[in-house]
């Protein structure tokens, strides 16, 4: 890869995972509910989905399931229906207060784990970044020793940077009222992503 290559790919990378989205109301979440350093095993989470899904778009097998109408089409209702239930269940607990006992690390990490996997940028985005970015004329191991830390690097900063954010307005609640109803905006954001992601097309498809 060129330098001029990698500034645009570091550039749509920049874009992709600054965008708000399911990752990004997680981790801000997780910061108002558990605080900054306990939060950040969700950014964990995070990093090891990218890096999974980085590697398997290398090895070309998620374009082969972008290509499958069945198993896109499993794969997008089941996590529209994940997200979807996150949602409405946080709607419905908003108003109870925070446990005292914070969930478990390994909860935490599978929570953040399981929405990044369905996250409705994923496939889209890991795919043109591959589609744009690699030059197919060239060993793609060759090209992988720039791209995973280029990716991996912006993505930790970019949701450590969510995380911050959320234990930030943690710490900001002025009272119930205001914290109630943050955890609602919330909340819908996930049932939104949820009903957008059940409504999207097959990457690549053309209308």
């Amino acid at each position: 890869m060129s330098l001029e290559g990698w500034i645009i790919f570091a550039l749509f990378w920049v874009v992709f995972v600054t965008t708000p989205g399911p990752n990004a109301v997680n981790c801000i979440q997780n910061g108002m509910r558990l605080g900054f350093r306990r939060a950040l095993i969700g950014v964990l989470a995070i990093l090891t989905q990218a890096t999974a899904f980085l590697l398997l778009s290398a090895f070309g097998i998620t374009g082969l399931i972008a290509a499958s109408p069945t198993a896109f089409l499993v794969a997008k209702y089941l996590g529209a229906a994940f997200l979807i239930y996150l949602g409405v269940r946080g709607w419905m607990r908003a108003g109870e207060p925070i446990p005292d006992a914070p969930p478990s690390g390994q909860g935490i990490y599978l929570r953040a784990l399981a929405i990044a996997t369905i996250n409705p940028k994923s496939v889209a985005g890991y795919l043109a970044a591959f589609s744009q970015f690699v030059q197919p004329d060239r060993p793609i191991w060759d090209q992988m020793w720039l791209i995973l830390p280029t990716a991996l690097t912006i993505t930790a900063v970019s949701y450590t940077g969510f995380t911050a954010l959320g234990a930030g307005l943690g710490r900001m609640a002025l009272g119930a009222v205001a914290n109630l109803w943050f955890r609602r905006v919330m909340s819908a954001c996930f049932v939104v992503y949820g009903v957008l992601l059940g409504a999207s097309g097959q990457p690549g498809a053309r209308a």
